[in-house]
């Protein structure tokens, strides 16, 4: 087991730092597989005999786990090193998935709730910062590429998780059996896989490692600091809490969209299906739009994040808060301009700023706190992603359906919703604004 230890992932001389992201992107896309966990909902309802909304609750737990263990073992992840950490996230993600898989065979709820989500749960957040922790390191002089490259990969992971569940389930389904339970368990055995070859492949840099070249050509601007502040220290100053509410204010106003894209686009364009054709037809248009805004948030990871080392992180975030509450403002008119082509182009570009949002927080870190303990930093900031997974959806689906009960059609329900995400946005702009240098007197010596 003393292959795990961080000193033998110290990389030698000479070691070419782009081996790192293809290790940390796998990582990422593999645990990445939870934004694809919608494809089991019917299933498993047909399974266990229980309505969609407590199948729901695998994906809820999961989502609040993630936040929980980064937070928790932020500083195990840092002292430990990166292999050991995926490794151990490794156990903890497909272990879960076979967990579920036995929930399946023994019609078992509580046991596919404990096994996705909670221990499940606990190998998202472990295996979410370790990747972004150890590029941030590798890439001093774009660390939001770096954090984009993997965060990317975990948006992307639906891309793969999702139809691959499904051929995988069409594969083993036989009669009433629909094969969840059988390709929990392969994906399981696929992830392993690959989790393991990347936490082979990941590397730190030694403690005198440099980059050739110049590092950060920003890195006089005053937000970038050449110090170290250590996570007990930084959960306690005011920018760490600001950041808080910057990214629970970004995450609340698109997971809101990400989760009714599908039914909110056949609503607000297609209206009422006459027949059982054309609701296929509908219900087909919906998950293409919803597909095309999983595209922008993967693309969004990447492409903002690596325009933040240009403008810093501090501006990027301005233009993800005004412009976004500008785009919000736009829906209503596009919808009840019927202009569908319109609708989707704004969409898409506020998931792409939502996508963003999560890619350049690491950096923004970085920036303000240093390499040292960015991780477990980072970690403990994500608790805002569990609080913004349950005011994001609440908001949303809460003023629709009181709208919808009060008599309005179904197509004008959503438009409160994007003036209360613009109301959101403002917020955490107000918060992006007040973020200072940290004070001297929190450096480590």
């Amino acid at each position: 087991m003393n292959f795990l230890n961080r000193e033998h992932t110290v990389a030698p001389p000479g070691f070419n730092r782009w081996l790192v992201p293809p290790a940390a992107i796998a990582a990422h896309m593999c645990i990445g597989q939870v934004y694809g966990f919608s494809v089991f909902n019917k299933p498993l309802m047909a399974e266990l005999g229980v309505p969609v909304s407590q199948i729901q609750w695998a994906y809820s737990i999961a989502l609040i786990m993630l936040g929980l263990s980064a937070a928790v073992f932020g500083k195990w992840v840092e002292r430990s090193g990166p292999r050991r950490t995926i490794a151990a996230a490794c156990a903890c993600f497909c272990g879960g998935l076979l967990l579920a898989s036995l929930g399946v065979h023994l019609k078992s709820l509580p046991l596919v709730l404990f096994g996705y989500g909670f221990v499940g749960g606990i190998g998202l957040g472990l295996g979410y910062i370790a990747p972004v922790s150890t590029l941030v390191k590798w890439f001093p002089d774009r660390p939001g590429m770096a954090t984009g490259m993997a965060i990317m990969g975990f948006g992307g992971g639906a891309l793969i998780g999702s139809p691959l569940g499904q051929e995988l389930m069409k594969h083993f389904q036989n009669g009433a059996d629909t094969g969840a339970g059988q390709a929990l368990a392969t994906m399981a055995a696929i992830y392993t896989f690959f989790m393991l070859w990347a936490a082979v492949m990941i590397r730190v840099p030694a403690d005198d490692w440099k980059p050739d070249g110049p590092v950060a050509g920003r890195r006089n601007h005053p937000m970038i600091t050449q110090a170290r502040v250590a996570v007990d220290t930084a959960w306690r100053t005011p920018q760490f809490w600001l950041l808080w509410i910057v990214l629970c204010m970004n995450v609340s106003a698109g997971i809101g969209m990400l989760g009714r894209a599908a039914d909110m686009f056949q609503d607000m364009f297609l209206g009422a299906a006459a027949s059982d054709a054309q609701k296929t037809a509908n219900a087909a248009i919906g998950a293409g739009f919803a597909g095309l805004l999983s595209i922008s948030n993967l693309g969004g990871r990447f492409i903002w994040s690596s325009i933040s080392d240009r403008t810093g992180r501090k501006a990027v975030y301005c233009v993800y808060f005004i412009l976004g509450a500008a785009l919000y403002a736009l829906l209503p008119w596009a919808q009840q301009t019927q202009n569908r082509v319109l609708f989707v182009c704004l969409a898409a570009a506020i998931i792409s700023m939502y996508g963003g949002g999560f890619a350049t927080i690491p950096a923004y870190l970085k920036d303000l706190f240093g390499t040292y303990q960015v991780g477990a930093i980072h970690g403990r900031l994500i608790t805002s992603w569990s609080v913004a997974a349950v005011i994001g959806p609440a908001l949303v689906n809460g003023l629709y359906d009181s709208r919808v009960a009060d008599g309005m059609p179904k197509a004008e329900a959503y438009n409160g919703t994007f003036f209360l995400m613009c109301g959101l946005l403002m917020l955490g702009l107000v918060a992006n604004l007040l973020v200072r240098p940290v004070a001297s007197k929190h450096h480590l010596p």
